[in-house]
């Protein structure tokens, strides 16, 4: 068994005293895991960082194997994206959420987005933890559409109205107006416009709105049933987040 792919490294796990477990996201493919010889070498480790692409040859004997990676540098954004404490936990975070997709399962929207993604803010002077966070917020939306549980923010839950949609109900995914929440708005959560492709004011509070949405039902459905805890980068991000809602009152 042999095939080429590019893929987007999210992490490696030592494997003896020179290699190590490569952990690849591949549109094709999905998340592939291969053993790289050789691994932790001056030449590779750069190389093999969480956040880089490389360009890789996968050889197994039967397709069940862990199979052995040939790997090649194809963009470097390791370094640029680890540059201050709130990109690494944001780049912590998305690798992390892709880890939750099963093994050899392709999502490739996913997997271009993320790319597509990092390679923006790889470029950017310096990278703008809100808009690091916003493409997050947003990405956790489509991580949970992808997993099966998608959030319904298309329409009121409880009137049929279409505009308006400023809250979400905790117990069913769904949007609520203004009008539908009266009497129940502490209830609920707040829906940030940019969620829906509104308008966002670029405040952080806002994006800490987006944050405990998408953490309650990603809580709900993955981490929970999974015996999991929300991933210390999330927490640590997040905390990145709430010192930037002090500064702003």
């Amino acid at each position: 068994m042999e095939w080429t792919d590019q893929g987007l490294v999210l992490g490696v796990r030592q494997q003896g005293e020179a290699s190590v477990v490569l952990e690849l996201m591949t549109a094709a493919r999905g998340r592939h895991l291969g053993l790289v010889r050789g691994g932790r070498s001056r030449r590779l480790s750069p190389v093999l960082q969480p956040g880089n692409t490389v360009q890789v040859v996968w050889r197994a004997r039967l397709d069940e194997h862990l199979g052995i990676f040939t790997v090649e540098p194809l963009v470097s954004r390791a370094g640029r994206l680890m540059a201050d404490p709130g990109t690494i936990f944001a780049l912590q975070t998305l690798t992390g959420h892709l880890r939750l997709l099963a093994e050899r399962e392709p999502h490739p929207a996913l997997h271009g987005a993320v790319e597509a993604a990092l390679d923006a803010f790889a470029a950017a002077d310096r990278p703008e933890l809100l808009d690091f966070g916003a493409f997050i917020a947003r990405f956790e939306l489509a991580l949970l559409e992808e997993l099966g549980y998608g959030l319904d923010l298309s329409v009121c839950a409880a009137t049929g109205e279409r505009d308006e949609l400023h809250y979400v109900s905790p117990k069913t995914g769904r949007a609520v107006s203004r009008a539908g929440a009266i009497g129940y708005e502490g209830r609920l959560f707040r829906l940030a416009p940019f969620m829906t492709g509104g308008p966002s004011n670029g405040g952080p509070q806002e994006l800490r709105d987006a944050f405990r949405l998408t953490g309650h039902f990603l809580t709900r459905y993955i981490y929970g049933p999974r015996g999991l805890r929300e991933p210390v980068a999330r927490t640590e991000f997040l905390t990145q987040i709430d010192r930037l809602v002090v500064q702003h009152g």
